[in-house]
């Protein structure tokens, strides 16, 4: 478990990943995008907490849980203060809420996560998952293939170029973002789908580097999944976490094993 807590950024709740619980499940999702133009997703969303996330041990949310976050001086916003206000109701109730930066929201920092009694988690992170070493991610450091993403994100996750972005007026911000999520939705609409899918040898050297663990859950892609790795003797289950703009869904996972979720309607 060393390695679990040197993943740790920084601890919101100064989180302890083995504590025993009488409740006995792990839940994953990714990919949200939760934004105020999209209310009834945010709706679905404050349900899954309120009757589905409230009966676990853990949520895990990894990345994009917003459709973009400009900074945590705009945690004021009525939006993002109810899924706020959600998530300290889900903490209160003994839930950990652990989050991972998307390439969405990586912006988020220890002003959100005091607030929302969440625990920022780096990106990968191993877990302890019923005796079983789970690696979680977001996924997008996974796609590289298309290079001029990773170099896109290799910029804006420098902490230099954050301080610097962060400086400017709120307002400012929000328009700088909508103008790249605009250029960078044209540039996807060229790209093939390859390319933005996760790269095979990335996926090995990363289960290799973390001495093959059993699991590997990210999202990212949209393109729920299951698949079967063998890899040096070894087999492990990577997990694709499923988006939540036509159909919300979640990760489950007990002492059992896991099961991919739907919810009912979104």
């Amino acid at each position: 478990m060393k390695k679990v807590r040197d993943n740790l950024a920084y601890n919101c709740l100064s989180p302890d990943l083995n504590t025993p619980s009488a409740l006995d499940s792990y839940l994953f999702i990714a990919d949200l995008h939760l934004c105020a133009s999209r209310p009834h997703i945010t709706t679905a969303f404050l349900h899954f907490l309120k009757n589905t996330a409230i009966n676990a041990k853990s949520l895990y949310i990894l990345g994009d849980l917003f459709e973009y976050w400009a900074g945590d001086d705009d945690m004021d916003n009525v939006h993002h203060q109810s899924i706020i206000i959600a998530f300290r109701t889900l903490a209160n109730h003994g839930v950990k809420i652990y989050f991972m930066h998307g390439n969405r929201d990586f912006l988020i920092a220890k002003g959100f996560c005091q607030s929302a009694q969440v625990t920022l988690l780096q990106d990968p992170t191993l877990i302890n998952l019923y005796e079983k070493k789970a690696l979680l991610s977001h996924g997008d450091a996974l796609c590289t293939d298309d290079v001029a993403y990773q170099n896109f994100r290799l910029q804006v996750r420098n902490p230099a170029w954050q301080s610097e972005f962060l400086n400017h007026p709120l307002l400012s911000r929000q328009h700088q973002i909508e103008t790249i999520r605009a250029r960078s939705e044209q540039e996807k609409s060229q790209k093939s789908m390859q390319i933005m899918d996760v790269n095979q040898e990335a996926v090995e050297a990363l289960l290799k580097s973390y001495d093959y663990p059993e699991l590997l859950i990210h999202g990212h892609t949209h393109r729920p999944d299951t698949h079967q790795i063998q890899l040096n003797g070894h087999t492990i289950t990577r997990w694709v976490l499923g988006d939540w703009y036509e159909q919300g869904s979640y990760l489950a996972c007990n002492h059992t094993g896991c099961q991919s979720m739907r919810l009912k309607e979104i």
